[in-house]
């Protein structure tokens, strides 16, 4: 069994300070495709039993889930929240594969 994470310190900074201002610059709306950077550059620093972990989630797909998500937890006065969490992790487990 051969499995490692090759990932930086610098790079790890790096794809977090650019998360950070593309969060604050779009005051939150660009949240999902920051969320989407983080996990690829985790995704493609990771390899299991020799084999290249691949996030081929997006942006786009994560921010109808943000919606539905938020107008869920806003409906059901803040108990949805519990669950939020779990569902985020959810997604981004269905989007992470084993790859070449």
């Amino acid at each position: 069994m051969d499995s490692r994470f090759t990932g930086g310190l610098l790079g790890l900074i790096g794809i977090n300070l650019l998360s950070f201002f593309m969060i604050v610059f779009t005051l939150g709306l660009g949240t999902p495709w920051a969320v989407c950077m983080r996990e690829r550059w985790f995704t493609e620093h990771t390899t299991i039993d020799g084999n290249q972990l691949r996030f081929d989630g997006n942006g786009g797909q994560l921010f109808g889930h943000y919606i539905k998500w938020f107008l869920l937890t806003i409906v059901t006065l803040g108990i949805y929240s519990f669950w939020l969490n779990i569902k985020m992790k959810q997604w981004v487990v269905a989007h992470t594969h084993l790859g070449k």
